[in-house]
């Protein structure tokens, strides 16, 4: 039975929908930065309660609900009798982001960061993620017997997924507590290379993993796919054999292992040719794969001694932390939306937006290193009002803007799309191929 593409689409609507009040926080935090003497008109509502906004609004509702739309199409929740049941659980979602978002507005938070759930939120996001779950599970239960004799492997891949992914709302739970473990943790000396690289590793695993649930390889390539677990694996022992412990970022061995991501800078784009993708995802394939690259040279760069020294806890950090996420991270997940939603995808490559965002994210990780330069040297350049601060903050609110008009771009074209009937699946697309 063909796909339906609604739940993937209303997945996207919501994702940006979020995206656009983020982004509106942000322009705002913008605004407060470059004239901190603002804060007063706002009475309670300060920067310190936005902020919680703006972080967990990019995390639980930009980044996360086009994931759900992903796992609808893994799951086949997107086929037959549970498809009806997709908006209604993505509405779940946003009604727990709606309702933290009142509760940090409020004055109420963990005090951790990403992890601000307390009170009625708190059990609001558990319930989203377990009525997700349960979704999932009722797709996987309803097409198991077709789907085990078809292909084994990926029906144990589907069957251990939906037992880690039932652990993850009561690891969300245990972790918001604020008697779990302390906000700040003195125990803890700050990352190190073997942190850096664990997790570096577990988003190289991701990448590796991504294709099989929403295409198929291409014939006669399969040695550089191959090739790619296998550099996974050993740089996996790798990390193992470095242990955990509070050690000095200034050893060899540490920033040493971490270069080793370099071999990744290659590798993920040729494994990725190796594989199908509907002919418009070319634009946001190569806007996720420019940005690893990216990722992967400034973040080995800023971890080297000296630099790291100079750009901890200053703006350069922010600056690499966009590359992280509305870099990278905001184009892989358009990249797969686009490659789920087929010809429905077209609301995401409008040329005006395209370069509207990318430039907007380039400007903005150039501004906050060079501010993060200067702040390394005068720890109280961003906090005293002067006239190269004041430059560099008034051109990041431009592009904070920019970003945002590019946010409202896609929301738009995406409201015009979910009133009218989905068109053609990623599936029937797959004829259509670059």
């Amino acid at each position: 039975m063909p796909r339906s593409t609604a739940g993937v689409t209303a997945a996207a609507w919501h994702g940006l929908l979020w995206l656009v009040v983020a982004n509106a926080v942000g322009v705002l935090l913008a605004i407060l930065l470059l004239a901190p003497k603002l804060n007063p008109l706002l009475g309670e509502l300060t920067y310190g309660r936005w902020i919680m906004v703006h972080m967990n609004l990019e995390l639980y509702g930009w980044t996360s609900l086009p994931l759900v739309g992903f796992l609808f199409v893994v799951y086949g929740a997107d086929r037959n009798q549970t498809a009806q049941w997709c908006r209604p659980v993505i509405w779940v979602w946003s009604v727990a982001l709606g309702v933290g978002s009142l509760s940090w507005l409020n004055g109420y938070s963990s005090g951790k960061l990403f992890l601000d759930w307390t009170g009625y939120a708190r059990m609001l996001l558990v319930c989203a993620l377990l009525t997700l779950w349960l979704l999932l599970a009722l797709a996987m239960a309803g097409r198991w017997r077709r789907s085990i004799l078809n292909n084994l492997w990926a029906s144990a891949a589907r069957v251990g997924g939906l037992a880690a992914l039932l652990a993850v709302p009561f690891v969300l739970y245990l972790a918001s507590s604020s008697g779990s473990y302390p906000p700040i943790n003195p125990a803890t000396g700050g990352p190190t290379g073997a942190s850096q690289l664990e997790s570096s590793l577990a988003v190289v695993f991701i990448l590796l993993a991504l294709p099989y649930g929403l295409t198929t390889r291409r014939p006669g390539i399969s040695r550089v796919i191959t090739a790619s677990w296998i550099v996974l694996a050993a740089e996996s022992l790798l990390c193992v054999s470095l242990g955990h412990a509070d050690v000095s970022s200034h050893l060899p061995v540490q920033y040493l292992s971490l270069g080793s991501l370099m071999a990744w800078l290659p590798l993920i784009p040729a494994y990725y040719a190796a594989f199908r993708w509907n002919a418009n995802t070319r634009l946001w394939r190569i806007a996720f794969l420019w940005w690893w690259g990216a990722l992967l040279i400034t973040g080995w760069t800023m971890f080297l001694p000296g630099i790291l020294d100079h750009f901890k806890f200053t703006d350069g950090l922010v600056g690499h932390s966009f590359v992280a996420m509305a870099g990278f991270t905001s184009s892989l997940i358009i990249f797969v939306m686009v490659q789920m939603m087929g010809e429905d995808g077209w609301i995401f490559n409008r040329t005006r937006s395209f370069y509207l965002w990318h430039a907007s994210v380039l400007a903005y990780v150039i501004l906050m290193t060079v501010a993060g330069w200067r702040e390394g040297f005068d720890p109280a350049f961003t906090m005293v009002p002067g006239r190269l601060r004041n430059t560099l903050y008034a051109m990041r609110l431009l592009s904070g803007i920019c970003m945002l008009l590019a946010s409202l771009d896609w929301f738009a074209d995406a409201t015009s799309l979910a009133g009218r009937p989905a068109s053609i699946s990623h599936e029937a697309l797959q004829e259509k191929t670059v």
